[in-house]
């Protein structure tokens, strides 16, 4: 990063504060320990040093460790679930470089497409990381780093809204430029991103194999966090491949040390995940008091985790059709399709309107589960996916 931030300092520091220049060294200590309370702490503890280190930046006018502690308050609002504000420092830190090469401002821009991501706004969080590659094209610019940090942010939108396709691309693009990357934290996100791919493909040894990379990186690197995100990743990895008492354990472990590190938003997602498995295990009472607390607004809904509210929705459904009480059950199952459909994430649609179609169908429903099917046809033949004739007309449901 150029060194030029301090520029316009007097040798008796800016006016008013009566600070010497060497507090921008300070300042910086600040934001090292802001970053490593954020890699092995709670993100609220995190946040109040970011914040505080933002405003010593200010005063000073040094606007790289503005950026730095912008992003970082960004990343604290990941972890908390504040989503709104999250969007908020990562558009600020992109206006304070919006005069410097686009390259400088990526990591700002990936933060606010994550925090899209995890809202549920799966198509904008792509619009911006496609439109911001197709920018750097344009420029002629090839930069290593920015376009790995994009290429890996796309994966997980393109995974949820069912472009397979164009997940592996990115993935693939995102390893070949590994040998030019230093950044050995962007290195691991890349091998934990292209494991999703690797699920998708059923490749689940390899898949394995790249989450332990990453998770190798990250424990060097003592970042708990993106750790924690390895246990969770594996945990559905053995999930899809079977291993549900190897998939309990996993998510267990990453349970923890999120809530250790009072990861709010994470942690709830995670229970969502560990509740499925525990239903599969027969344990359908232990998922039920696990998922009912994550369905108040606080924890997650439509502008807090909607993907994974509408998979809290979606498990209770089935908890409830299984003890024979349909009515709840198709409650939870619109209520799930609703958080969904403003998502766009066509599998977790498709299944969902499956399910509902079926369970109208053994209630005698006929014509409402057609519509039911229509609504999850519908959503995977959008504009553009079909050969001949007009694109399909919406769902009735």
């Amino acid at each position: 990063m150029a060194e030029n931030s301090t520029h316009g300092i007097r040798a008796d520091g800016p006016a008013g504060t009566g600070r010497p220049p060497h507090s921008a060294t300070g300042v910086r200590k600040r934001l090292a320990a802001a970053r490593r309370t954020l890699s092995t702490g709670a993100a609220e503890d995190a946040a109040g040093l970011f914040r505080a280190a933002r405003e010593d930046a200010a005063r000073l006018g040094l606007v790289e460790e503005q950026f730095t502690a912008l992003l970082g308050l960004g990343e604290c609002g990941l972890e908390t679930g504040e989503l709104a504000e999250a969007r908020d420092h990562f558009a600020t830190a992109e206006g304070l470089l919006a005069e410097e090469p686009l390259p400088r401002r990526v990591p700002a821009l990936r933060g606010r497409a994550t925090a899209h991501l995890l809202a549920g706004e799966l198509r904008y969080a792509c619009y911006l990381l496609e439109t911001t590659v197709e920018a750097l094209t344009a420029s002629g610019t090839h930069d290593a780093e920015a376009l790995m940090h994009l290429h890996t942010a796309s994966i997980a939108p393109y995974m949820d809204m069912g472009a397979h396709a164009r997940a592996v691309h990115a993935a693939q693009l995102a390893q070949s430029l590994a040998p030019q990357v230093r950044d050995p934290a962007l290195v691991a996100g890349m091998h934990r991103g292209v494991a999703r791919t690797l699920i998708a493909e059923g490749r689940i040894a390899e898949a394995d194999a790249s989450l332990a990379r990453a998770q190798e990186l990250y424990r060097k690197l003592g970042v708990r966090t993106d750790l924690a995100h390895c246990h969770w990743m594996r945990g559905y990895v053995r999930s899809q491949a079977g291993d549900l008492e190897g998939a309990e354990s996993e998510l267990r472990t990453a349970r923890d040390m999120l809530a250790a590190k009072r990861a709010v938003l994470f942690t709830t997602q995670v229970e969502v995940e560990l509740a499925d498995v525990l239903r599969r295990r027969g344990k359908a009472a232990a998922a039920a008091e696990l998922l009912s607390p994550l369905l108040a607004p606080s924890a997650l809904g439509a502008e807090r985790g909607a993907v994974h509210a509408g998979g809290a929705h979606r498990l209770l459904g089935l908890i409830a059709e299984e003890r024979g009480e349909h009515e709840s059950a198709e409650e939870h199952y619109c209520s799930a399709l609703s958080l969904l459909e403003r998502t766009g994430a066509a599998g977790d649609l498709a299944d969902l309107c499956r399910l509902l179609g079926d369970l109208l169908r053994r209630t005698g429903r006929v014509e409402a589960a057609l519509d039911a099917y229509r609504t999850g046809l519908g959503h995977r033949a959008a504009p553009g996916t079909t050969t001949l004739g007009p694109a399909p007309p919406p769902p009735p449901y």
